[in-house]
């Protein structure tokens, strides 16, 4: 098991995400954000070797404006050096990396041109991770996307856009369940069309599901996973108690992790906690981990 949390380190003084107005935008102020940012993920990486934590979601926000059509710098030539060595960091470190693209990645959506978009920012976040030179088992993350009155026909709209990707974004795609439109049941059935694994978000089942066992559930999600995708990859997050659902909690509770923990001990996977004190968080769930189950861990073996 490897834990992580997604994209931003309120401990050190330092952001993977600087960006600027589209308004703004100038090739010079795009290397120049683009530095800083890389720059701030290898600190943030060597941040979490040295706390054993061994799984991050990069940020979308890496290189602003990558995909947009104002974007007409060859960045990933320039920039290419620096991504490598990054790269050659998360190897030599066994670091599990995922991205997640925006929600306005819509590859089942009507308007063919907001497909076209999707598209063009999913290849993005898989050139960030090609660059890198990492392994299918770095994966960009996705949700199928609108219902639009017609759920079946929306899945099927997924689908065919799915199968029509080329084979070098499809092996980093996964899909997650979300909250309010498509249970982990809805990705099964895209699973068996597509293959595409599929990521376990808890609390996501935990507010839309099919009576499924969190235990079912999981070893479900678990069975979509082939080995060159490496280990399942579960989100895990808590309701923040007054707000509408879907809304990510702010702490780890213990006691809801450790019940969770021992409802899934017979299952491989690594967790992303989506919740709101990030690092913090993670690092409290190391503790949990080593305290209750300390046979969980995978451990780094190489020193920042």
């Amino acid at each position: 098991m490897k834990i992580g949390y997604p994209c931003i380190n309120t401990t050190i003084n330092c952001t993977t995400n600087s960006g600027f107005r589209l308004r703004n935008y100038s090739k010079k102020l795009l290397r120049e954000k683009t530095s800083n940012n890389l720059a701030c993920l290898k600190k943030v990486l060597e941040f979490n070797v040295k706390n054993n934590l061994l799984f991050f979601r990069i940020g979308s926000g890496l290189v602003p404006f990558a995909s947009h059509q104002v974007c007409q710098d060859d960045w990933f030539n320039f920039f290419k050096p620096e991504f490598k060595k990054i790269g050659d960091y998360i190897k030599k470190n066994k670091i599990r990396i995922s991205m997640h693209p925006d929600q306005f990645v819509v590859l089942n959506a009507l308007d063919k041109k907001i497909v076209k978009k999707s598209i063009k920012e999913i290849n993005y976040h898989c050139l960030v991770l090609d660059l890198m030179e990492l392994n299918s088992q770095a994966k960009v993350q996705i949700h199928v996307g609108g219902v639009y009155q017609e759920k079946q026909k929306s899945i099927a709209r997924f689908i065919e856009n799915y199968l029509e990707l080329k084979p070098e974004i499809k092996k980093r795609l996964v899909l997650e369940n979300d909250h309010l439109s498509y249970s982990l049941k809805d990705c099964l059935l895209i699973n068996k069309q597509t293959n595409i694994p599929i990521v376990f978000d808890l609390y996501h089942h935990q507010c839309l599901n099919n009576r499924e066992t969190v235990s079912q559930a999981i070893s479900q999600a678990n069975q979509t996973w082939q080995k060159k995708d490496g280990q399942l990859m579960v989100d895990y997050s808590e309701k923040q108690l007054g707000k509408r659902k879907g809304v990510h909690g702010q702490k780890i509770n213990s006691l809801k992790f450790r019940r969770f923990l021992e409802q899934t001990k017979n299952i491989d996977f690594d967790i992303m906690l989506e919740l709101k004190e990030k690092e913090k968080n993670a690092l409290k769930a190391v503790k949990i981990i080593k305290t209750y189950f300390p046979n969980f861990l995978r451990r780094a073996k190489a020193s920042a």
